[in-house]
């Protein structure tokens, strides 16, 4: 199914309007844009594919402000939307929100984002060495 277009449209200027929140360390503010974006959404959200990006960016605007317990509920409903189990933004930001509540359930997160995209999305982020250790310490990779 397709969203009507001026609900994809609206949704997508809100999700925009997020992003440069989130981009200028505004995390409440871009949160505000995607729930909104969010709310555009029709029931069940999780059957729509604009449900996957809107999830994952709360969830990782929930981590940038250090609320992992709201990171760890939005990732995991970015994970139930339309190709949530094969993103590996999605994977890897749940493991390092897992590991933050040292919850040892974000080893499998990061091997699921290492087996989506390899070194990749570990190199994208700073503390990406850190994590691929984790595996490797373990003799996953």
């Amino acid at each position: 199914m397709k969203l009507p277009d001026s609900v994809y449209d609206d949704i997508e200027r809100l999700s925009e309007k997020g992003n440069a929140f989130l981009d200028g360390g505004k995390c409440d503010a871009a949160i505000g844009e995607w729930e909104e974006a969010l709310s555009l959404v029709p029931e069940p959200r999780s059957d729509w594919e604009a449900s996957t990006w809107l999830y994952s960016s709360i969830g990782d605007a929930y981590f940038q402000k250090g609320d992992y317990y709201k990171a760890k509920e939005s990732l995991f409903d970015a994970l139930n939307c339309p190709d949530g189990v094969n993103n590996p933004f999605i994977h890897y930001m749940l493991g390092k929100t897992l590991i933050k509540l040292n919850d040892e359930n974000g080893i499998p997160s990061f091997l699921k984002a290492y087996l989506l995209d390899g070194l990749e999305i570990f190199e994208l982020d700073e503390e990406g060495g850190e994590y691929l250790n984790l595996l490797k310490k373990r003799k996953l990779i």
